[in-house]
């Protein structure tokens, strides 16, 4: 659990760091109001960060789930199932350490407090990226639900791919020999 949070919190340093930002502006109305939008393209920033947050723990998910197969004594329902709750654990500690360093990076956007005036009617904002596609409960679940989903279906397509019953492990099974039996020769004539 440790070490998969430890990797959660290098995943959500390194979504912090290569995550894109989103470029916006804040200005002012003929009549007064205050608006915020974003330039150009800059919106779609919200879904390529988010994207790249899920994508690194699905990587680390599946690095996660061949690396725990490879401990041949203790493959089977009890390490999936730690390989689950680690995952999960790793996918929240990214959460918030990648969402603290890119707060602490880029601070949060002050509609009400940002510099305009009737002289000067526009200032030019950079927001933190998204972790997460919303801001509902259920997405936020699923974003962190979903590497370690990957995470048991990876080591399940393992344990169906493993030849013996009891997935490899170490000491091995001894399988059963059987006796050689003469084939059954009939006489000619007969």
């Amino acid at each position: 659990m440790v070490a998969m949070a430890l990797v959660g919190a290098v995943v959500g340093a390194l979504w912090a760091w290569l995550a894109p930002s989103i470029h916006g502006v804040v200005a002012l109305t003929r009549s007064g109001e205050r608006i915020h939008a974003y330039l150009g393209s800059e919106s779609d920033n919200f879904f390529t960060s988010a994207f790249m947050f899920v994508g690194f723990l699905v990587v680390a998910s599946v690095v996660a789930a061949v690396l725990v197969w490879q401990w041949r004594a203790h493959r089977g329902p009890v390490l999936a199932g730690a390989l689950v709750v680690g995952c999960g654990v790793s996918a929240a500690a990214a959460a918030g350490v990648g969402v603290a360093l890119a707060h602490l990076r880029y601070g949060t956007v002050d509609l009400l407090g940002a510099p305009i005036s009737p002289e000067h009617r526009v200032h030019y904002v950079v927001e933190a990226p998204a972790a997460f596609f919303g801001h509902g409960p259920l997405q936020i679940a699923t974003t962190i639900l979903f590497p370690a989903a990957v995470a048991a279906l990876v080591y399940a397509l393992m344990a169906v791919s493993a030849a013996r019953d009891d997935l490899g492990a170490w000491p091995p099974e001894e399988t059963p020999v059987y006796p050689v039996l003469p084939a059954p020769v009939a006489q000619p004539g007969v």
